[in-house]
């Protein structure tokens, strides 16, 4: 069987020999099929680990536990799940330093992607107490985000470089130009854009290469699929979907807005007040039909989902909890049948904007 250009096929395991790796399988990296970051980035599992969640966003509520989030990281590099994905404005600054402490020893086994251009103004202004943050794309904030987050994440390069945000006040080449510059100081590797247009990426591109473009994208998301999605897949650009679980909705974590923790970013978003969450329970309901049919999990089949829609689309699930991140992982032995992926395609779209 050929496998799509850029993929190598799993290992079946040694007990079972399925393709699909167990849930509770800790293997070393080669346990994952790999791809590359567009045709030309670093090699990557199929599948990464958003790391935001563990110090910012969601359930702010409840205490972080740094011990628990470095052992995921660990599990993750040990799953083959070798992209971790930080921002500068995550947390602010703590979600750096903390995947630098957990990558400390492990740092030649990791591909850190990072990011810049959003920056908190106000750690505690934002609505339920959260950050007030606003786009940065000045030049010169982003020569000094890079050394700072290098400190951090307790390193001299990082594999990926994003502009989180476009400044709308500043023209994309100036800033995409400072991050050019990161290059040429051996301080970052590649580069990448995060929710931009078409337009967008032309304009960077005429300036220097774009390696990758995180946007959200899953089963209930799918506006890349217009114009972005076919672009990267065209110029060899990889994407990466972040939110690829619905922030949860399409495991069938929460079935009333009740059930979403205080003080978490979720219970100010469309999509999970009462009403439209009450309307979008079939989303979840019709994933885990899929997933009941096949003998998978939720999480699996909405992973695997993205998965075959390219070889360098590279889902990036976060997560805090180590089973939740096993589950995860277990999607990237699941191949869906054209019947299965026709039966997701036709999911209709979520009632409520994103934001």
């Amino acid at each position: 069987m050929n496998e799509p250009p850029g993929i190598r096929t799993i290992r079946r395991h040694p007990l079972t020999g399925c393709d699909r790796q167990p849930a509770e399988h800790h293997g070393s990296t080669d346990s994952m099929r790999t791809t590359t970051l567009g045709t030309s980035g670093p090699e990557t599992g199929v599948i990464g680990l958003g790391a935001m969640g563990m110090s910012f966003a969601y359930d702010m509520a409840t205490p972080r536990d740094e011990a628990t989030s470095v052992s995921v990281i660990h599990a993750a590099l040990d799953l083959g799940m070798t992209l971790i994905d930080t921002a500068d404005v995550y947390g602010p600054f703590t979600n750096e330093e903390l995947v630098g402490r957990a990558l400390a020893g492990r740092r030649d086994r990791a591909v850190i992607a990072t990011k810049v251009g959003m920056e908190a103004i106000d750690p505690t202004g934002g609505p339920g107490g959260s950050p007030l943050v606003r786009p940065n794309g000045r030049p010169e904030h982003v020569r000094a985000a890079i050394d700072a987050s290098l400190r951090r994440l307790g390193t001299d390069h990082v594999e990926l470089y994003q502009l989180h945000r476009v400044d709308p006040g500043v023209p994309i080449e100036e800033t995409w130009g400072a991050l050019a510059e990161a290059v040429q100081a051996g301080k970052a590797l590649h580069l990448g854009l995060s929710e931009v247009s078409v337009e967008q990426i032309r304009r960077a591109e005429a300036v220097h290469p774009v390696t990758t473009v995180q946007s959200e994208f899953s089963l209930w998301t799918r506006d890349v699929q217009a114009e972005v999605l076919p672009y990267c897949a065209e110029h060899g650009i990889g994407l990466l979907p972040y939110s690829p679980l619905g922030r949860g909705f399409l495991v069938g974590r929460f079935s009333s807005f009740d059930e979403l923790p205080l003080n978490d970013q979720r219970r100010r978003l469309p999509r999970f007040q009462q009403d439209a969450l009450r309307a979008n329970l079939a989303i979840a309901g019709r994933v885990r039909e899929v997933a009941d049919r096949i003998g998978a999990t939720p999480a699996q089949v909405a992973l695997a989902w993205l998965v075959a829609q390219g070889p360098h689309v590279v889902p990036i699930p976060g997560t805090k909890t180590p089973a939740y991140l096993a589950d995860n992982a277990g999607a990237a032995g699941l191949t869906l049948s054209p019947a299965d992926l026709a039966d997701l395609d036709a999911i209709p779209a979520p009632e409520g904007a994103r934001y």
